[in-house]
């Protein structure tokens, strides 16, 4: 059977060695067993998230199993915890013998709102197949049944659809094999840390532990694939927790063994039947990431070998983004047609956040040159950087204002800001000004995810905004805990409960890689959060 992804056009000589390198680390998988904690009802809530909320029932599991299926029954199993796996369950005769199947609706979910919100007609731009509902015949009772399908969520729910009158039949010893490549061992959290701060760190870790599988996943329930933006930012959280360094290793190696034809690699990757990528999904701004993930993953192993295997990618992946860049030091982002991503929020201008990633990866690229004794290879790298920040400051800074704009429109976003910061456009005195001046602003543009956020708080801190840094991780972090979440999410407004970038809110993923790095801030900066 074929188990690896064919490469017919090499870019760089060694992909097929660097795939079969992938596949050497290849982590195992933990197993855990779980079991219904509680029977629960839906009762819709206006004061509850997206509308919805669970009640414990007055029944048991153990009353579900001495219950006779009869047509038109619904029940609701609670697990008490968001879990990745499969699911088990079997079914006992209680009365005469089976004459005719059982059709059963099995939906799984993570959210109370996505159980309870009416999937048809479907509304979402992306595939009704992602929910997890399946219909199943059971034509012989008293077995096990293993549902093929690897899962992702907290509760089941069980429609009874179609049942004889003339035997009786019940449900009997559901469970949930989890998955992950994390060990269920306890991960030591940082000091000091208030029960609020305790929380926000345990969901964190259950969001990265559920989404570290044999690849760093974007979300477990949906997208269940490798984001080169998502392995950036779980290996930061990873390496401050679980450190599977060979998770890391595993990955970079993926992306650059599947290169494009051209060298750039590609923004995301399949497992499934045998590692390939997504046709013509080329995104720029990951590519970028790409190399900051290998220059920390050295860091941290002191991994040359993989590092200098994969130098030739990350070197590639600079010079692609500089062909955009005019003899001005502008970076064009009209030059071709490309996928640039920094967050999903509706009318961001990506012009100034593109200028400033751009100067942020060839200085990282730079010292990941020096780390491996190659930066004469690269010594334009930092006039280039030089460069790009005089023009950025010239053409893209509002100085009455003290804010980063972006556009003709002169937009202000708080992704412009940050990544300012980040890319040194701004020093931390004017970006501490540029930050506080674009939140303060009421039309400044938003981030609409973790994603994004992430970058603020990371700007909030190499501007020595301590303070900020913790109330804004505290407060939008935990304004999900206190929305229910027991994994955080992939897209969270805290003044819109139902932000869907897909149109639809219940085809949101509940659990998302790119949501985790509370671990990370928490661990690093120990000071800032205790």
């Amino acid at each position: 059977m074929k188990t690896l992804w064919i490469i017919l056009a090499l870019f760089f000589p060694q992909q097929e060695e660097w795939l079969h390198k992938a596949e050497q680390a290849k982590p195992v998988l933990y197993h855990t067993r779980y079991v219904p904690v509680r029977m629960v009802e839906p009762v819709q809530d206006t004061a509850a998230f997206q509308g919805w909320r669970y009640e414990e029932s007055d029944l048991t599991p153990q009353h579900i199993y001495q219950r006779p299926l009869a047509p038109g029954q619904s029940f609701t199993f609670d697990f008490g915890r968001h879990m990745v796996g499969y699911l088990s369950f079997s079914t006992q005769t209680l009365r005469r013998c089976q004459d005719a199947p059982i059709r059963l609706r099995l939906f799984m979910g993570e959210l109370p709102a996505e159980m309870n919100t009416p999937l048809d007609p479907w509304g979402a731009w992306l595939s009704r197949a992602w929910m997890q509902d399946e219909v199943i015949n059971i034509t012989e009772v008293d077995q096990v049944i293993t549902l093929p399908r690897r899962m992702a969520g907290r509760y089941l729910k069980v429609e009874v659809l179609g049942a004889s009158k003339d035997f009786d039949c019940a449900l009997n010893k559901v469970s949930f094999d989890a998955v992950s490549s994390a060990a269920e061992e306890v991960v030591p959290e940082p000091d000091g840390l208030s029960p609020a701060g305790h929380a926000i760190y345990r969901v964190g870790i259950e969001t990265l532990r559920e989404c570290m599988q044999t690849v760093y996943e974007d979300g477990p329930k949906r997208d269940r694939r490798l984001w080169a933006g998502d392995l950036y930012l779980e290996s930061l959280a990873n390496r401050y927790s679980f450190r599977n360094m060979d998770l890391t290793r595993r990955c970079l190696y993926l992306f650059a063994a599947l290169a494009a034809d051209d060298g750039t690699i590609v923004s995301n990757i399949f497992e499934q039947p045998y590692p390939h990528p997504q046709d013509s999904s080329y995104m720029l701004t990951y590519c970028l990431l790409w190399n900051s993930t290998l220059k920390e993953y050295l860091i941290d192993t002191q991994d040359f070998e993989t590092a200098r295997d994969l130098w030739p990618v990350a070197k590639r992946q600079v010079e692609d983004a500089l062909s955009y860049v005019g003899s001005n030091g502008l970076f064009d982002i009209h030059k071709r047609d490309v996928w640039i991503f920094f967050d999903w929020r509706d009318g961001l201008d990506i012009a100034t956040p593109m200028q400033c990633a751009t100067i942020f990866a060839l200085e990282e690229t730079y010292e990941l040159a020096k780390m491996l004794g190659v930066e004469s290879e690269v010594k334009h790298y930092p006039l280039m950087a030089k460069k790009m920040r005089k023009t950025a400051l010239r053409t893209m800074y509002d100085t009455q204002r003290g804010v980063m704009v972006s556009g003709p429109d002169k937009q202000i976003s708080i992704l412009a800001q940050t990544w300012a910061v980040k890319s040194k456009v701004l020093t931390p005195k004017q970006g501490r000004k540029a930050i506080t001046a674009a939140l303060a602003m009421p039309d400044a543009l938003m981030p609409g995810t973790p994603y994004g956020t992430h970058y603020l708080i990371e700007a909030m801190l190499l501007c020595d905004m301590k303070d900020e840094a913790r109330n804004y991780l505290m407060t939008y972090w935990g304004g999900m805990i206190q929305r229910g979440a027991d994994t955080f999410w992939e897209a969270y407004d805290p003044k819109d409960d139902y932000l869907s970038p897909y149109d639809f809110f219940p085809v949101n993923s509940a659990c998302h890689a790119w949501s985790c790095t509370p671990v990370y801030f928490m661990q690093k900066y120990p000071d800032v959060f205790r």
